[in-house]
């Protein structure tokens, strides 16, 4: 009867090499005695007929997959057959003992001859048939036993006759390999355990495997707990086991920059834990997150300890393939080895960009944003849930916390189950209330870390200029205390009590490349003014205003441009580039003209601008005269033309001229009947601009008693070269002065982290982009909600929100949050009932702390950390380690605080002997030097 057999005539068949078959052959009378039933007479002769050819037991039943099958000699078996069916015990037809030598090779390394057939050479038996005959007949003396398993291919299920022959070597001697034969249902960890023991391999020395591709390459055989088949393993491949190093590294994932490495280097021996990690372009961020991690002690030991590898999950979706593990075990190792005084984390930074795009590349990233996929990666690549069962949430329906807290936690750990759930995971208790019907919602959900917020001012410190209508004075700088969320009247209202001047006298406006950006109202919000803008304020006549025509002055917009030679060949006509602070001048309805303006502005200047002597008007008067014909015209193409006509208008900051991505807000163009001419005058001529400072296009009529206008005019004060050198002073009209105020430093209280977490669980109003569907309602509903801490994880981590983004502004908040290093008591935020026995599971002690330094744009993270072994505290910067008092901790540059609750860390600590003083806390104090 056929089974089924492998078609594999070429495979080398047993099922081991020389070394484990010889041992089974050599102790295989022992083993049969040890399966023999004990004291059992042998059946008559047609008993035995149907105990070895039923359907249960016998050669007829069916076939299961994994269980066991033998091989016996067909001729052999005939004979059995023969002696059954003559009836007679005492027949000369009586087969012997099993004698299977005919189907081996040799009998040193008993193995299976090739293309043997069912039916004619052999017979296959069910593992109770087998051990029937061979309690009633015996096995031949040092004969192995051939078994044979039941595979299921593609559906079928099959007894392998043939098994997979593996060529086995060790990384270090891959000369001499070991052959071994697998069956395709045994476990690639059957594969690892035979070379751990054909190699010598110590228990304690983590290996791995490797298995060469027919193109040459290699693969790594990760999953252990896979099939031979299910690994697509093959008769004649080779597999290669290595062991990792003391440093840590496997020798197959050496640097190129190992081999260059000094001898001092290579016989390094440093307290382990105590490792800086390289710099790789940006990635402080990363390795701030690591240090943190790494110095967390029960998740240390967990992969210290090879626990990690029972665990490892590689069927997960939501999981990293069991990469992201790996990578940071090897780190984890590599660090803890006490070998290296640095390492490079770049195949755990390839790691993480591979799985997260977000982290591609070498930008500047949120340490805490690194550190929350970090833990949900290694969650779910250490899941001990293989198979996520569907569990529906359930709201608390008026039943008692207790029991909808319990349910809740039960059913997360019906689906996450792993060191991270076991060291990290707490749970909420999360409470909406209807402003409707007052329906009430309670829900217990669980949480990896608390953000908690920072208490924020209300106040705001903002730095202006302020210019007076007095040209003697000079630009005061001013640091004024004004409301967050106020409008522009309120910083004029904070500046009138420095200045005394009537905020009804101030304009604001935001100054950019020597034009403005935008000159603001006074109703509009503070938001939008940004801490790096330059805001000017200027004072201005009670009775003017931008482009009121009913008030009986005007403010006229004032910038500075200079005449620069065109790079033209024939120098036909000229460029303009703006320099300087612009100003916002009061002129009267009744004197506005050219002449009196021109007269106005030369008092305005009259601080850093000199005013020409009689002698030099004549000069200026007789070269005007004979300029005069060329002069007015080259200004009037000048005048009328864009910005597209002369290539100088358009060119950068540098000159003067708008660049980059910012331009003004305003781009009104110049009044419909202002005179377009520029007029002679002994030091500038006057020109109507737009807002960018650029030369106005419009034709205008010239009204020689004064000027109407249906815009905003902008006016341009144009210098000569010579003009400008001559008669305006550059080092004064830059200067300014600072007011007293500006000395005052605005200092903020600190806040306790305790302030900060009773802000967290302060009750607030949900925002219009987040509602809650109330289902007593049908709607959507601006609920209040309440968060409050139930169950507290083994190790708190704490994100201190310091980055605020709104829709107009991001800022970081530096004030100084003081954290205790020791009993942080979390008794009066958790509702849980607690057991007053045992006060230490609501104590914190503090184990490390990822700092982040500089503002928004940029910055650089390090981390402060407590050794579990040694209890001294170090600080990591990247490459660099040193050693650092508890003292220096706690500044304004905290950002994730790590806590270990004081009876793990008690749990932890290994036990002195009788003899030891008492072992100090894991992070006390450090040892006097």
């Amino acid at each position: 009867m056929l089974r089924g057999i492998f078609p594999s005539p070429a495979a080398v068949v047993g099922r081991g090499g020389r070394t484990v078959m010889a041992a089974v052959a050599e102790n295989v009378a022992a083993a049969a005695e040890d399966q023999e039933p004990q004291g059992e007479a042998v059946p008559d002769l047609e008993s035995q007929r149907l105990q070895i050819e039923n359907k249960e037991t016998g050669r007829d039943r069916p076939l299961q997959a994994g269980e066991s099958w033998f091989l016996v000699k067909q001729p052999w078996y005939k004979q059995w057959e023969v002696y059954i069916q003559g009836g007679d015990k005492d027949s000369a037809a009586f087969p012997g003992c099993i004698n299977n030598a005919d189907l081996f090779e040799d009998q040193v390394n008993w193995r299976l001859k090739r293309g043997l057939v069912e039916g004619e050479d052999y017979v296959l038996l069910p593992e109770a048939a087998w051990h029937y005959l061979v309690d009633w007949y015996g096995l031949e003396h040092g004969q192995p036993p051939i078994e044979r398993k039941v595979v299921e291919l593609l559906g079928i299920q099959k007894i392998e006759v043939y098994q997979v022959e593996l060529l086995l070597v060790r990384h270090s001697d891959m000369e001499t390999p070991y052959t071994a034969q697998f069956s395709h249902s045994d476990s690639v960890d059957l594969i690892l355990r035979t070379a751990r023991e054909q190699f010598l391999v110590n228990p304690e020395e983590e290996a791995r495997l490797w298995v060469k591709k027919a193109e040459g390459s290699f693969d790594r055989l990760c999953n252990t707990r896979v099939t031979v088949l299910e690994a697509a393993l093959q008769t004649g491949q080779l597999v290669v086991m290595e062991t990792r190093n003391k440093d840590g590294t496997w020798p197959t994932a050496q640097p190129p920059t190992t081999n260059t490495a000094s001898e001092e280097d290579k016989e390094f021996q440093g307290q382990p834990g105590i490792c800086g990690l390289t710099n790789l372009g940006n990635t402080c961020f990363m390795n701030s997150a690591l240090q943190c991690l790494s110095n967390v002690p029960q998740l240390t030991d967990y992969f210290l300890k090879n626990r990690y590898l029972e665990e490892l999950n590689f069927c997960n979706p939501l999981g990293m393939k069991g990469e992201i593990a790996e990578a940071y075990a090897d780190l984890v190792k590599q660090a803890w080895s006490g070998h290296h005084r640095s390492i490079v984390p770049q195949v755990f930074k390839t790691k993480v960009g591979h799985f997260a795009s977000q982290f591609l590349g070498y930008q500047q990233h949120d340490s805490q944003e690194l550190l929350s996929f970090l833990l949900d990666g290694l969650h779910e690549d250490l899941n001990r849930v293989k198979k996520k069962e569907y569990v529906e949430l359930c709201d608390a329906a008026g039943r008692p916390d207790q029991e909808v807290a319990q349910e809740a936690w039960q059913n997360h750990k019906r689906r996450n189950d792993s060191v991270i759930v076991d060291t990290f995971h707490g749970l909420f208790k999360s409470t909406l209330v209807c402003p409707d019907c007052g329906n009430v919602s309670v829900t217990f959900d669980p949480f990896c870390y608390l953000s908690v917020p920072l208490p924020v001012s209300h106040k705001r410190v903002m730095e202006v200029f302020f210019v007076s209508m007095d040209p003697r004075r000079k630009p005061e700088q001013h640091r004024l205390v004004v409301p967050k969320k106020g409008k522009v009247s309120d910083l004029c209202v904070a500046l009138a009590k420095h200045t005394g001047v009537s905020p009804e006298r101030m304009m604001v406006a935001d100054v950019f490349s020597h034009r403005f950006y935008k000159i603001y109202q006074l109703e509009e919000s503070l938001s939008s003014i940004l801490d790096r803008d330059d805001i000017f304020i200027y004072e201005v006549s009670g009775r003017s205003a931008i482009g009121d025509n009913s008030r009986e002055d005007v403010v006229l917009p004032i910038y500075l441009r200079e005449r620069t030679p065109a790079r033209d060949y024939n120098n036909s006509y000229y460029g303009l580039m703006l320099f300087g602070h612009p100003l916002l001048v009061s002129v009267p309805r009744d004197r506005l003209s050219w002449d009196a303006l021109y007269h106005i502005l030369l008092y305005r200047l009259s601080r850093y601008v000199t005013r020409p002597s009689s002698d030099d008007e004549d000069d200026g008067d007789e070269k005007a005269d004979l300029e005069d014909k060329d002069s007015i015209p080259k200004a009037g193409r000048v005048a009328g033309g864009s910005s597209q006509d002369s290539g100088l208008e358009q060119a950068g900051p540098s000159c003067g001229v708008a660049g980059g991505s910012r331009a003004p807000a305003d781009n009104s163009p110049g009044p419909a009947h202002w005179p377009q001419r520029a007029r002679r005058k002994h030091l500038f001529t006057l020109q109507t601009v737009n807002s960018n400072g650029t030369s106005d296009r419009s034709t205008f009529n010239e009204d020689t008693h004064g000027v109407s206008f249906r815009s905003q005019p902008y006016i341009a004060i144009d210098w000569e070269p010579e003009m400008k050198k001559r008669y305006y002073n550059e080092v004064e009209a830059e200067g300014y002065v600072k007011h007293d105020c500006v000395g005052y430093l605005l200092k903020k209280a600190p806040v306790r982290l305790q302030e900060c977490i009773e802000l967290f669980t302060t009750m607030e109003t949900l925002e219009k982009e987040n509602p809650w569907y109330c289902p007593t309602c049908k709607q959507h509903q601006l609920a209040t909600k309440k968060l409050d801490l139930w169950k507290l994880p083994e190790t708190l981590i704490i994100h201190l929100k310091r980055f605020s983004y709104t829709k107009f502004s991001r800022e970081k908040l530096d004030t100084l949050v003081e954290f205790p290093i020791r009993d942080l008591d979390f008794s009066e935020f958790v509702l849980k009932p607690q057991n007053e026995s045992a006060p230490e599971l609501y104590k914190y002690d503090l184990i490390a702390v990822s700092n982040h330094y500089g503002g928004l744009r940029d910055g650089h993270y390090t981390t402060f950390a407590c050794n579990k072994d040694s209890g001294q505290w170090h600080y990591f910067d990247d490459n660099n380690v040193s050693p650092v008092t508890e003292n220096q901790i706690e500044s304004k540059a905290a950002y994730v605080l790590f806590y270990q609750r004081q009876d793990v860390a008690r749990r932890l600590q290994p036990q002195p002997s009788s003899s030891e003083p008492p072992a100090s806390p894991a992070c006390g104090s450090p040892p006097s030097s």
